[in-house]
C-alpha cells in the first residue's frame, strides 16, 4: 500500500511540476519586450544600471537583504557587490537580451554585452523577484 501511495505523489509531482512550466513566458529577442510586463521592467532595469554605471539606480530595485551569486561569489550582500563587482560596470558598454524565460518571480535571461574594450561577453542570468524588487541574482558566465 505504501508504495502505491508513493507512486501516487510522485505522479502529482509531476504533473505540479509541468503545469507550472506550461505557465512560463519565453520571449525572444534583442530587447525580447521587457518592457512589456512589472518583472520584465525590473530586469531591463538592471542591465540598463550597469550599462549606465548607475549604482542609484542599482539600488533602488534591489529587496533588502538582495543577494548575488556567480562562479566567483556565493550569496554576496549588497556591500559586497559594490565593493567587488560594481568597479566593473564602468568597462560594460552596452547589453542586448537575448531570450528570457519568466515563470512567476523567476527570471531566466541569456544576454550578449560588450566591453569598452569591444570584447564579447556571454551571461546566463537567474533572477528571483519579490514585491517588485530583485531579491537574488545568479549569474551563469
Amino acid at each position: 500500500m505504501k508504495l502505491t501511495s508513493l507512486f501516487t505523489s510522485i505522479l502529482l509531482a509531476g504533473f505540479a511540476l509541468l503545469s507550472q512550466a506550461g505557465s512560463a513566458q519565453t520571449i525572444t529577442g534583442q530587447t525580447a519586450g521587457l518592457e512589456n510586463t512589472p518583472n520584465g521592467k525590473i530586469v531591463k532595469a538592471w542591465y540598463t544600471a550597469w550599462e549606465k554605471s548607475d549604482w542609484n539606480l542599482m539600488t533602488q530595485i534591489l529587496a533588502d537583504g538582495f543577494t548575488f551569486s556567480s562562479p566567483l561569489d556565493d550569496h554576496i550582500k549588497i556591500n559586497a557587490v559594490k565593493e567587488r563587482c560594481w568597479p566593473n560596470s564602468g568597462k560594460i558598454k552596452t547589453v542586448d537580451v537575448q531570450q528570457v524565460i519568466m515563470n512567476g518571480d523567476a527570471v531566466f535571461v541569456i544576454a550578449n554585452g560588450y566591453t569598452t574594450t569591444g570584447k564579447f561577453l556571454r551571461n546566463c542570468d537567474y533572477f528571483t523577484i519579490n514585491g517588485g524588487k530583485i531579491t537574488s541574482y545568479e549569474c551563469f558566465f
